[in-house]
């Protein structure tokens, strides 16, 4: 699959960036989000999509051969603050062209309003959405 999303995101700083609709649209067209958050962040709330993959980022370099390489990859995060350097990983692992960095991450995945599945019996707190850390239960 080479260079899939060029004219379908904005490049820089070596990567493709997608914005939460871009991706949804992607999404819907058979692209695939790797959710790269710690597993205790990806038990709350989750991308609503087909084919979500969950491959916590320092567990990345040890899980890419199970990773699919003929269909788009959208890394996603939080926030979009560790995301990028994961796609740079599968980058120089030989994803060139198929993979892609989603821009603020679930955040602003759930504030352009696309669709979540919340278990709210894994809530977080914390103040920021880069700081979350698991509640403790009473």
């Amino acid at each position: 699959m080479e260079n899939y999303f060029e004219g379908k995101a904005n490049y820089s700083n070596g990567i493709y960036n997608l914005s939460p609709l871009q991706a949804h649209k992607l999404c819907l067209e058979g692209a695939i989000i790797v959710d790269v958050r710690e597993e205790y962040l990806n038990r709350f709330k989750i991308f609503d999509v087909p084919g979500l993959i969950f491959c916590p980022k320092k567990r990345l370099t040890e899980f890419i051969d199970k990773l699919p390489t003929d269909k788009p990859l959208i890394i996603a995060d939080a926030s979009g603050i560790h995301s990028p350097e994961a796609v740079k990983t599968l980058l120089e692992n030989g994803f060139s062209g198929n993979c892609a960095n989603l821009s603020g991450g679930l955040v602003d995945w759930e504030h352009s309003g696309l669709p979540v599945v919340i278990n709210y019996d894994e809530r977080l707190s914390g103040q920021c959405a880069c700081q979350l850390r698991p509640r403790e239960k009473k």
